[in-house]
């Protein structure tokens, strides 16, 4: 029944965008804390070795690993945790094999992954580190989560929190890890932390500087009435195009759009976890440009005043990198986690810009920011293994500046970071309640809505709609009536 629970929840992470972004071999993902351990993962594209993951077994002579110099207390079965571990002085005698599976393929082919392990190794020489890069990882990891048998390290795919002691080994308490690294809440159960982003992701959106100054647009729009303006002045002045939707990518629709939902939109950190799914109207108009309303809405309006590519169904996301770079595009939203990708994809990077999404709350822009996909240590791995795991995924995080290098917002609280987002109050989405920990999955399915979780046909459904000239309001009343349905049927309390 487990398997196929975690196959059900493989199928709508591949349709979806964590952490994470699906799309070809710089993907990455969004991942929003939403009654999940990891919402918004996705996988790349790229062609790789797909075949089952060995579990490498100790080398013998790992019974000689040297004692921490700090004589921290590790779990019973004598693992260290993350917080007891001293890098650079603990643990450099011992000896094991360990794998890392991750989605991260463009990162296997271009020499990254090789170029982190031999750094590691300088300091660990004896923890040998196998890579593997998984094309549609969110699908292939859930089907070889279940066997235990997929290697030491992996990134964790969306799975229940009730289910993180199932599989993978407790960093430590959220209190303890929160000392060391943000979101250390993303991946947890009873207290203790699972998950370890690695990398974190910031939401808003990625322009074109030179083409906002080829079209006269000198303040960053605040509003979503600022934006379509700015939107109509790149589409007045210049030759690019104002919003590329990469509709025919599929998860830039509901896995980047989704993102947004919560505290960017409302300005309350409260919104997405603890009351959307007590609400009886959360698609309502606010009148002041703030919500869930307005935030599709400036979609919709995009599409309707004909300021998005010529042909949406023709839209390509490897192409649209080197676009943007160039000044063909104006805007796309995105998370962070692109602008390394976009700054890469041509001869003009410093043309490439983020700026806060553009809703405010009483004059207040803000962003919410949340780790990609995680690092978790197999539970079935031999102490041996786990320990070395453990020294690894922390020289990881803080040692190896491998969060820097993709563009990330920082996990490591410690570690040296370029990420600069400046007018913008960073805010963090409030995990639910344990007792509630599964109920937006259930309003999901109950409703078909799939907010965060595989929705892209629903936001690719306000392009068509718009396109067709169908009401704008007409779509919100549908999603009500689907939202107050699943309440009823799911017996939830509607109190906001």
């Amino acid at each position: 029944m487990k398997l196929k629970k975690l196959m059900a929840l493989g199928m709508a992470a591949v349709m979806t965008l964590s952490l994470a972004a699906c799309g070809g071999k710089d993907d990455s993902s969004s991942s929003s804390n939403n009654n999940s351990s990891s919402d918004n993962n996705a996988a790349s594209n790229d062609t790789s070795n797909d075949d089952a993951a060995n579990n490498d077994a100790a080398n013998s002579d790992s019974a000689n690993a040297e004692t921490p110099s700090n004589d921290a207390a590790g779990t019973d079965s004598g693992v260290p945790t993350y917080a007891s571990i001293n890098l650079g002085t603990d643990y450099t005698d011992l000896t094991a094999s360990i794998k890392f599976m991750h989605h991260k393929t463009d990162r296997e082919e271009d020499g990254t992954m090789a170029n982190l392990v031999a750094e590691f190794n300088k300091t660990y020489p004896n923890i040998k580190v196998e890579t593997e890069g998984i094309t549609d990882y969110a699908q292939t990891a859930l089907l070889r989560l279940p066997t235990g048998d997929w290697g030491d390290i992996m990134f964790i795919p969306t799975v229940d929190m009730v289910d993180l002691p199932t599989y993978f080994v407790p960093f430590g308490t959220v209190d303890e890890m929160s000392e060391f690294i943000n979101f250390a809440d993303n991946w947890r159960f009873e207290g203790n932390c699972y998950g370890i982003g690695y990398m974190g992701n910031a939401q808003g959106l990625l322009y074109n500087k030179a083409v906002f100054e080829a079209a006269g647009i000198t303040e960053l729009p605040k509003t979503p009435d600022e934006f379509i303006e700015a939107l109509q002045k790149i589409k007045d002045n210049t030759d690019a195009i104002p919003l590329y939707t990469n509709y025919a990518a599929q998860w830039t629709m509901g896995g980047q759009w989704d993102a947004l939902l919560g505290a960017i939109t409302t300005g309350d950190e409260e919104w997405l976890n603890n009351k959307f799914t007590h609400m009886a109207e959360p698609f309502k108009d606010n009148g002041d440009g703030t919500g869930a309303y307005a935030l599709y809405k400036i979609l919709y309006d995009a599409v309707a005043n004909g300021l998005i590519e010529d042909d949406y169904t023709t839209t390509d996301w490897e192409g649209c990198k080197g676009m943007i770079n160039r000044g063909e595009i104006g805007t796309m939203v995105l998370g962070s986690w692109a602008i390394a990708q976009m700054k890469a994809a041509g001869d003009k990077p410093d043309d490439i810009g983020y700026m806060p999404f553009p809703i405010s709350v009483n004059g207040q822009q803000y962003a919410t920011a949340g780790p990609d996909y995680g690092y978790g240590i197999n539970v079935n791995s031999s102490d041996e293994n786990k320990t070395a795991a453990m020294v690894f995924v922390k020289w990881m995080v803080e040692e190896s500046g491998w969060c820097d290098l993709e563009g990330g917002y920082p996990i490591s609280k410690t570690a040296p970071t370029s990420f600069v987002f400046d007018n913008v109050n960073i805010v963090t989405n409030a995990p639910s309640p344990e007792d509630e920990a599964d109920l937006m999955n259930q309003m999901n399915a109950e409703s078909e809505l799939n907010f965060n979780n595989g929705g892209d046909s629903r936001v690719m459904g306000i392009v068509e709609a718009a396109a067709a000239g169908k009401a704008y309001d007409d779509i919100m009343a549908e999603w009500t009536q689907k939202w107050n349905d699943a309440q009823s049927a799911l017996g939830v309390d509607v109190t906001y």
